[in-house]
């Protein structure tokens, strides 16, 4: 298995000009758009994967683990540790399924560079369906990959329902993992959770 550990740099000479990018996706490393956590990934199985084949199923490092598990037959019963991801291994076997899992990013701290999109964020993925939740201004974006791989149409206010199930999701999700979300300077008090601060 070969693969990076986020989104490639997308960064400015001097001059301004953009020297490295990830077009079509928006943005880079450090980032909640596409640019910032899609990140090439290739598996090879000797008499199991296909030659040149190309799977377009969401996975997430964290389904690395159970995956490599189910390949060597080790029952997740038999292990210590905590198995938050999916085994692929069907979808190395070319089996159809269904790509409905959730995926989660949680970056409530600052890297470093500054630049766009490169903010504390919260995000939540379904299928084509992203919602990125941004903690300092308290805003929501929602995009849908399949139509919108750029991520230049934030269709938050033409699909409101689907942006609160992902938001209502994503709440659910950080309460459960115990996370904690940063606090505003300004009032000392924790930013809200996104179910909280998206309201139909």
């Amino acid at each position: 298995m070969f693969l990076s550990d986020n989104g490639g740099l997308s960064a400015h000479t001097r001059a301004g000009e953009l020297h490295t990018h990830n077009t079509p996706l928006r943005s880079g490393k450090g980032s909640a758009y596409e640019g910032g956590i899609r990140i090439p990934f290739i598996t090879k199985w000797p008499g199991i994967t296909n030659k040149n084949s190309i799977n377009a199923n969401n996975i997430i490092i964290e389904d690395l683990y159970p995956t490599l598990l189910d390949m060597a037959e080790i029952t997740p019963q038999s292990t210590i540790q905590n198995i938050d991801g999916k085994s692929f291994v069907p979808l190395l076997k070319q089996k159809t399924v269904k790509n409905d899992s959730y995926l989660y990013w949680h970056y409530p701290h600052v890297w470093g560079p500054e630049g766009p999109a490169l903010k504390l964020y919260s995000a939540i993925r379904q299928g084509d369906w992203k919602l990125i939740y941004f903690h300092e201004d308290i805003k929501l974006e929602l995009y849908n990959t399949k139509t919108d791989i750029g991520e230049q149409n934030d269709v938050l206010k033409i699909y409101p329902k689907m942006a609160k199930k992902l938001a209502n999701q994503l709440g659910k999700y950080l309460r459960v993992a115990n996370t904690k979300m940063p606090i505003n300077k300004a009032t000392g008090k924790m930013i809200l959770f996104p179910d909280d601060a998206y309201k139909l």
